[in-house]
C-alpha cells in the first residue's frame, strides 16, 4: 500500500537545509510530492541558487528520509530553484523583514551569543589553532558554534578545519559553510584560485569585517569566535567599536618577550571597556617521550604573567583558563583540516582544549545587559 503524502511530508519535515540548518519544509523548499499506486515517490525540491554545491546532500537525505517509510518502493528527487520571489520570502522568514538598516544580531541587547575575540600580541603563537579547536570542542559538546576568521591579511581558518566549498548567496545573504558543525566565514572564501595576498586599508577592512556579522546567516548561535590578527589594530579596533560585548580571549606562550606583547593586545581592553575572558597559554611545555618530565621549550610562567599584569591594569580579576602542551598532532591536524580534539580527544593538548571549551560554553546566569519587558503596575 502507498504512503500518504501526510507520512511523506512528516519524513521530509526531519531533512535539514545542510547551510541552514532548518527543516527543508519549513523554508519552503518542497515543490512537490507525488505518489504513485506502486509506492513510486517523486519528491520536487526547490535550491536556493542553481549549482548548489550541497545539492547531492540534499538528494541523499531526502531519499534515506522518504525510504524508510512502510510502503515506499522507489524514490526520485527533482531539482528546482527558486525564484528571485521565493528566495526574497526564504529572507524575509530567516531574517525578518528589517528593511534596508543591516544590523549586527550579535550586539544587540537581547542577544544570548557569547562572543569571544581570540587575540594575541604577536604572531607564531598558536592563536588560530587554540581557536579552531575549542570552536570544534564546544560544537562536540552540543553547541551551536560559529566562527569569523577577521585575521583579514593572514587566514587560515579554512584550511584548519578542512572547508573548500564557498558561501552560497541569497538575495544579500550569505549561507556560510559548515564544517564539524561549525559555522565559518572567511575573506579566503571570496578570493580568486591562488595564494593571492589582501592589500587592503583600514577602510577596507573595517568593511569586511561589518559584512561578516551582518550579511552572513548564522542562526541562532550560543557561541562566535572570532580569529583576530595579531596586535592592536584595525580590526581590533573595529570589533571594539561594532561589539563591544565581545569578550577578549589572550593567547600567549611562556616566554616573557612573547608575554610582554601579548600583555599590550590583552590591555585594549582598559581603552575600549571591554571584558577580557582569560588568557590561554599555548606551547606551555612538551612531554618527554622517553619519560614523566615536561621539556619547557619556550620557559615557563608567561601565561600566568599576562593574566597578573591584566588583572593590575584592569582592577578586575583575569584568569589563566588553561596551559596546553606541545602536540605535533595539533599542527597536522591543522595542515590536514581534522582538529586535534575531534581526531584523539584524550591527547593532553586535546583534553586541555577541551576542558578550556567546557568552561567558557557555560552560559551565564546573569541578567546583565539583557532587555526585560517589565513595565511598573499602576494601582
Amino acid at each position: 500500500m502507498a504512503p500518504s503524502p501526510e507520512l511523506v511530508m512528516a519524513a521530509l519535515a526531519t531533512v535539514n537545509d545542510p547551510e541552514i540548518r532548518r527543516p527543508i519544509t519549513e523554508l519552503g523548499m518542497v515543490k512537490n510530492v507525488d505518489i504513485s499506486p506502486d509506492g513510486v515517490v517523486r519528491v520536487g525540491v526547490l535550491l536556493t541558487v542553481a549549482g548548489c554545491p550541497l545539492k547531492d546532500t540534499i538528494t541523499r537525505d531526502v531519499t534515506g528520509a522518504v525510504a524508510r517509510i512502510d510502503g515506499v518502493s522507489r524514490v526520485h528527487v527533482d531539482m528546482d530553484v527558486m525564484s528571485p520571489e521565493q528566495r526574497k520570502e526564504l529572507q524575509t522568514k530567516l531574517r525578518g523583514d528589517r528593511g534596508p538598516e543591516k544590523e549586527i544580531p550579535f550586539a544587540k541587547p537581547g542577544s544570548l551569543t557569547r562572543v569571544f575575540a581570540v587575540a594575541s600580541g604577536k604572531g607564531g603563537v598558536g592563536k588560530s589553532s587554540v581557536t579552531v579547536n575549542l570552536a570544534a570542542a564546544m560544537a562536540s559538546q552540543g553547541l551551536k558554534v560559529g566562527v569569523v576568521d577577521a585575521d583579514i591579511y593572514g587566514h587560515s581558518v579554512p584550511r584548519m578545519l578542512g572547508v573548500s566549498e564557498r558561501p552560497t548567496k541569497v538575495e544579500d545573504m550569505i549561507m556560510p559553510p559548515v564544517a564539524h558543525d561549525i559555522k565559518v566565514i572567511s575573506v579566503g572564501m571570496f578570493k580568486p584560485e591562488g595564494n593571492t595576498p589582501v592589500v587592503w586599508r583600514g577602510p577596507m577592512l573595517d568593511r569586511a569585517l561589518y559584512q561578516f556579522l551582518t550579511d552572513v546567516y548564522w542562526g541562532d548561535l550560543d557561541v562566535l569566535l572570532m580569529d583576530l590578527p595579531p596586535g592592536t589594530g584595525d580590526i581590533a579596533i573595529s570589533v571594539a567599536q561594532r561589539m563591544p560585548t565581545a569578550e577578549i580571549l589572550v593567547v600567549t606562550t611562556p616566554q616573557q618577550a612573547a608575554a610582554e606583547v601579548a600583555e599590550r593586545a590583552g590591555s585594549i581592553a582598559a581603552q575600549t571597556h571591554q571584558q577580557i575572558a582569560g588568557v590561554i597559554e599555548n606551547m606551555a611545555w612538551l612531554p618527554c617521550p622517553h619519560c614523566d618530565e615536561r621539556i619547557s621549550v619556550f620557559g615557563e610562567g608567561g601565561g600566568q604573567t599576562v593574566a597578573d599584569a591584566l588583572t593590575r591594569t584592569l582592577g578586575a580579576r583575569v584568569p589563566l583558563l588553561g596551559q596546553v602542551p606541545i602536540d605535533m598532532r595539533l599542527r597536522e591536524g591543522g595542515d590536514e583540516g581534522k582538529p586535534l580534539v575531534l581526531t584523539d580527544p584524550d591527547a593532553p593538548a586535546a583534553a586541555e582544549l577541551r576542558r578550556i571549551a567546557a568552561d567558557l560554553g557555560k552560559k551565564s546566569t546573569s541578567l546583565k545587559g539583557l532587555k526585560l519587558d517589565i513595565s511598573p503596575v499602576k494601582h
